[in-house]
């Protein structure tokens, strides 16, 4: 995780201004922490749930690794559908829907390592227990709220990633190896599916964009 994180920050710091990267990082660290800290204490909006003591120092109830986990995945999808997408509009709903799609490889993940627990599980996804469906339509909300914030307070990164780019590809290997691992390692072929299809048809539109060329003078 923090290595994501390094990778994504260090890759704003080398191609975009300061003061892009500067407003970008702030608004969603500060977004993951204060989310995730309404979420243990009130429940909302994913529903009641708790961390355990195992993800190191924390900042009030929510460990410090957590907002770097909504920075480090954050980065690639803003900019990756800043490069897709011309307007607003369009950008940020296919930014959060490729954030609040990797949720569906995350939380059964970090749930089945025993890092954090919902008070009530159920009704879930089929083959996906441990999870409450208002937790997946929390991070939806979540990750409209964040992208929309992103747009207002940094807005589109000033110089466009290439198709060739890493964050390109660190999007692209959240999305294979996550599929892969689900179906062929960890056993939980429900997971595979289910994220292959919600994460899969973001990335989708991500792969037929990344296919248009850009106008003259961006990268290519």
């Amino acid at each position: 995780m923090l290595l994501f994180f390094l990778a994504s920050l260090t890759h704003s710091l080398a191609t975009q201004p300061p003061r892009w990267t500067f407003r970008f990082f702030a608004t969603v660290l500060l977004f993951g922490w204060a989310v995730e800290a309404l979420g243990t204490t009130t429940g909302l909006p994913f529903g009641d749930y708790s961390y355990a003591d195992r993800l190191g120092p924390s900042l009030g109830p929510v460990p410090l690794v957590i907002p770097l986990a909504w920075a480090m995945m954050g980065y690639p999808v803003y900019v990756v559908a800043a490069r897709v997408c011309r307007t607003a509009v369009p950008r940020v709903a296919l930014a959060a829907a490729l954030l609040a799609s990797w949720d569906l490889f995350l939380d059964p993940q970090m749930v089945s390592e025993g890092h954090w627990s919902f008070a009530t599980p159920e009704p879930g996804l089929p083959g996906v227990p441990g999870i409450p469906l208002t937790n997946f339509a929390g991070w939806l909300v979540a990750a409209v709220v964040v992208m929309s914030l992103l747009e207002s307070i940094a807005g589109p990164p000033p110089h466009p990633v290439p198709r060739s780019s890493p964050p390109v590809a660190l999007l692209c290997w959240v999305y294979v190896s996550n599929v892969l691992a689900n179906a062929v390692f960890f056993g939980r072929p429900a997971v595979a599916l289910i994220g292959a299809v919600g994460m899969g048809i973001p990335m989708a539109v991500v792969a037929v964009g990344l296919r248009t060329p850009q106008p003259q003078g961006a990268s290519a």
